[in-house]
């Protein structure tokens, strides 16, 4: 494949499935999660992260398990990675987040190993690279400051942003 010269494969990889199981299995998945991940991240960052997936989980199949390479499943697990980093950079919501979806990271990892025919190299390699670019990449949206108006004055003053949920400091 890279032996010719023909990087394209890279990416077309990505497109050609060995079925309309396997085809199904990847847009469903990348419809569940996906559409979390461009909602939170925006479209840019998910696209990034989608197509630096699939070039490094591509790679990783062409240096570890040249046999295999098709299907779209390690820029899946790109945003699945994806998933997990936005969980870890929103504390303790995020950590809420990646709780109730760990579950589904672990099944998926299980068939990955257990099912031969299936590049492990492309979903390992996909969710790593996933999670370090959009680590990498998002960033939180701030808490907005709120605008206190002084009653006796009328003066607008800066405050701090408390979340309703949390006592205000001693």
């Amino acid at each position: 494949m890279l032996q010719n010269h023909e990087y394209w494969r890279l990416i077309t990889a990505g497109f050609v499935h060995a079925g309309a199981l396997h085809i199904a299995v990847n847009m469903f998945s990348l419809w569940m999660i996906g559409r979390v991940i461009e909602q939170i991240a925006g479209s840019l960052r998910m696209a990034i992260v989608y197509f630096v997936s699939l070039v490094l989980s591509s790679l990783a199949c062409v240096y570890f398990q040249p046999e295999l390479g098709l299907g779209a499943s390690g820029a899946i697990f790109g945003i699945f990675g994806a998933f997990f980093a936005i969980g870890l950079k929103h504390g303790k919501p995020g950590m809420d987040m990646i709780k109730a979806n760990v579950g589904i990271l672990v099944l998926n990892l299980i068939f990955t190993f257990a099912v031969p025919g299936i590049s492990k190299a492309a979903h390992v390699a996909g969710l790593i690279s996933g999670f370090i670019l959009m680590y990498a990449i998002y960033f939180p949206p701030r808490p907005v400051p709120a605008r206190v108006v002084d009653a006796h004055t009328g003066a607008v003053l800066d405050a701090e942003f408390e979340p309703a949920d949390q006592p205000p400091p001693a």
